[in-house]
Protein backbone atom coordinates (compact mmCIF):
# COMPACT_ATOMS: atom_id res chain seq x y z
CA UNK A 1 0.00 0.00 0.00
CA UNK A 2 0.99 3.57 -0.94
CA UNK A 3 0.46 6.83 1.22
CA UNK A 4 -0.14 10.64 0.12
CA UNK A 5 -0.57 13.44 2.61
CA UNK A 6 -1.59 15.92 0.68
CA UNK A 7 -2.93 19.77 1.10
CA UNK A 8 -6.24 20.71 0.61
CA UNK A 9 -8.97 23.57 1.24
CA UNK A 10 -10.59 21.24 3.77
CA UNK A 11 -7.47 20.43 5.66
CA UNK A 12 -4.76 17.75 5.01
CA UNK A 13 -6.30 14.57 3.26
CA UNK A 14 -4.56 11.12 3.27
CA UNK A 15 -4.94 9.15 0.15
CA UNK A 16 -4.03 5.23 0.13
CA UNK A 17 -3.75 3.22 -2.28
CA UNK A 18 -3.05 -0.55 -3.44
CA UNK A 19 -3.32 -2.60 -6.33
CA UNK A 20 -3.91 -0.04 -8.92
CA UNK A 21 -6.83 1.04 -6.90
CA UNK A 22 -7.50 4.30 -4.78
CA UNK A 23 -8.09 2.90 -0.76
CA UNK A 24 -9.04 5.78 0.94
CA UNK A 25 -9.05 9.55 1.35
CA UNK A 26 -9.38 10.58 4.72
CA UNK A 27 -10.00 13.87 6.72
CA UNK A 28 -6.48 13.86 9.17
CA UNK A 29 -8.56 16.16 11.43
CA UNK A 30 -11.54 14.45 11.14
CA UNK A 31 -13.68 12.47 13.29
CA UNK A 32 -11.77 9.14 12.24
CA UNK A 33 -8.18 10.06 11.21
CA UNK A 34 -6.20 8.00 9.80
CA UNK A 35 -2.74 6.58 11.59
CA UNK A 36 -0.17 8.36 9.38
CA UNK A 37 3.50 6.93 8.69
CA UNK A 38 6.05 9.16 10.70
CA UNK A 39 7.52 10.95 7.44
CA UNK A 40 4.18 11.11 5.40
CA UNK A 41 5.15 10.98 1.40
CA UNK A 42 3.71 14.65 -0.04
CA UNK A 43 4.23 13.42 -3.50
CA UNK A 44 2.91 10.65 -5.58
CA UNK A 45 5.38 7.99 -6.64
CA UNK A 46 1.50 5.83 -7.49
CA UNK A 47 0.38 6.39 -10.22
CA UNK A 48 -2.86 6.11 -8.74
CA UNK A 49 -2.42 8.68 -5.94
CA UNK A 50 -1.07 11.24 -8.84
CA UNK A 51 -4.07 10.42 -10.68
CA UNK A 52 -6.23 11.01 -7.55
CA UNK A 53 -4.57 14.21 -6.79
CA UNK A 54 -5.27 15.80 -9.70
CA UNK A 55 -8.99 14.85 -9.55
CA UNK A 56 -8.87 16.83 -6.42
CA UNK A 57 -6.81 19.69 -7.85
CA UNK A 58 -9.98 19.97 -10.73
CA UNK A 59 -12.64 19.34 -8.02
CA UNK A 60 -11.78 21.76 -5.42
CA UNK A 61 -10.84 24.30 -8.11
CA UNK A 62 -14.99 23.91 -8.16
CA UNK A 63 -15.36 22.10 -11.71
CA UNK A 64 -17.20 18.61 -12.20
CA UNK A 65 -13.52 16.44 -12.50
CA UNK A 66 -15.53 13.67 -13.87
CA UNK A 67 -14.41 9.75 -13.45
CA UNK A 68 -12.80 9.13 -10.54
CA UNK A 69 -10.12 6.66 -10.67
CA UNK A 70 -10.49 3.53 -9.81
CA UNK A 71 -11.69 2.71 -6.18
CA UNK A 72 -11.63 -0.05 -3.94
CA UNK A 73 -13.02 1.07 -0.73
CA UNK A 74 -12.97 -3.00 0.56
CA UNK A 75 -16.07 -3.04 3.69
CA UNK A 76 -18.82 -5.16 4.06
CA UNK A 77 -21.13 -6.22 1.11
CA UNK A 78 -23.99 -4.05 2.48
CA UNK A 79 -21.24 -0.72 2.41
CA UNK A 80 -20.44 -1.68 -0.97
CA UNK A 81 -23.79 -1.85 -1.89
CA UNK A 82 -24.62 1.47 -0.57
CA UNK A 83 -21.43 3.38 -1.64
CA UNK A 84 -21.91 2.24 -5.07
CA UNK A 85 -24.67 4.08 -5.03
CA UNK A 86 -23.38 6.90 -4.07
CA UNK A 87 -21.11 7.01 -6.89
CA UNK A 88 -24.09 7.59 -8.87
CA UNK A 89 -25.22 10.66 -6.88
CA UNK A 90 -23.86 13.08 -9.94
CA UNK A 91 -21.68 16.45 -9.38
CA UNK A 92 -23.72 19.59 -7.71
CA UNK A 93 -26.84 17.05 -6.42
CA UNK A 94 -28.00 15.42 -3.02
CA UNK A 95 -30.36 12.99 -2.07
CA UNK A 96 -31.28 11.90 1.41
CA UNK A 97 -30.96 8.93 3.57
CA UNK A 98 -34.32 7.90 2.72
CA UNK A 99 -34.08 8.01 -0.72
CA UNK A 100 -30.66 6.28 -0.77
CA UNK A 101 -32.67 3.57 1.47
CA UNK A 102 -35.47 3.29 -1.04
CA UNK A 103 -33.13 2.88 -4.22
CA UNK A 104 -31.44 -0.30 -2.56
CA UNK A 105 -34.51 -1.65 -2.07
CA UNK A 106 -35.39 -1.17 -5.00
CA UNK A 107 -32.35 -2.81 -6.59
CA UNK A 108 -32.27 -5.38 -4.26
CA UNK A 109 -36.09 -6.07 -4.91
CA UNK A 110 -37.87 -5.68 -1.66
CA UNK A 111 -40.33 -3.18 -0.53
CA UNK A 112 -38.23 -1.19 2.77
CA UNK A 113 -34.58 -0.70 3.88
CA UNK A 114 -33.26 0.71 6.75
CA UNK A 115 -32.76 4.47 6.33
CA UNK A 116 -30.23 4.31 9.42
CA UNK A 117 -28.50 1.21 8.51
CA UNK A 118 -28.15 3.01 5.02
CA UNK A 119 -26.48 6.20 7.22
CA UNK A 120 -23.93 3.76 8.73
CA UNK A 121 -22.88 2.57 5.85
CA UNK A 122 -22.30 6.00 4.72
CA UNK A 123 -20.41 7.61 7.65
CA UNK A 124 -18.19 3.99 7.23
CA UNK A 125 -16.90 5.67 3.63
CA UNK A 126 -13.13 4.88 3.80
CA UNK A 127 -12.83 7.20 0.44
CA UNK A 128 -14.45 10.55 1.39
CA UNK A 129 -15.23 13.37 -2.10
CA UNK A 130 -14.68 10.13 -4.41
CA UNK A 131 -17.48 8.40 -3.00
CA UNK A 132 -19.15 11.50 -2.14
CA UNK A 133 -21.36 10.90 1.35
CA UNK A 134 -20.66 14.63 1.55
CA UNK A 135 -23.91 14.78 -1.39
CA UNK A 136 -26.55 12.89 1.52
CA UNK A 137 -28.48 15.05 3.58
CA UNK A 138 -31.02 14.77 6.15
CA UNK A 139 -34.80 14.91 5.49
CA UNK A 140 -36.08 18.13 3.88
CA UNK A 141 -32.47 18.87 3.14
CA UNK A 142 -31.03 19.29 6.41
CA UNK A 143 -27.27 19.10 7.37
CA UNK A 144 -26.19 16.02 9.10
CA UNK A 145 -22.84 14.70 10.63
CA UNK A 146 -19.89 14.03 8.76
CA UNK A 147 -16.80 12.00 9.68
CA UNK A 148 -14.53 15.22 8.05
CA UNK A 149 -16.39 17.61 9.99
CA UNK A 150 -19.41 19.33 9.64
CA UNK A 151 -17.51 22.88 8.55
CA UNK A 152 -16.26 20.69 5.58
CA UNK A 153 -19.49 18.85 4.59
CA UNK A 154 -20.28 22.84 4.50
CA UNK A 155 -17.82 23.59 2.42
CA UNK A 156 -17.94 20.77 -0.24
CA UNK A 157 -21.74 21.50 -0.69
CA UNK A 158 -21.03 24.96 -1.37
CA UNK A 159 -18.43 24.22 -3.42
CA UNK A 160 -20.63 21.89 -5.59
CA UNK A 161 -23.46 24.56 -5.74
CA UNK A 162 -25.53 22.34 -3.40
CA UNK A 163 -28.40 24.05 -1.24
CA UNK A 164 -29.27 22.86 2.46
CA UNK A 165 -30.77 23.66 5.46
CA UNK A 166 -29.15 24.20 8.41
Amino acid sequence: MSGLLLKSPVGPLWLTAADGALTGCWFVEGRFPPRLPADPPRRADDPVLADAARWLQVYFSGRDPGPTPPLAAGGTPFQGEVWRLLTGIPWGQAVSYGQLAERLAAARGVSKMSARAVGGAVGRNPVSIFIPCHRVLGADGRLTGYGGGLENKVFLLRLEGIPFRP
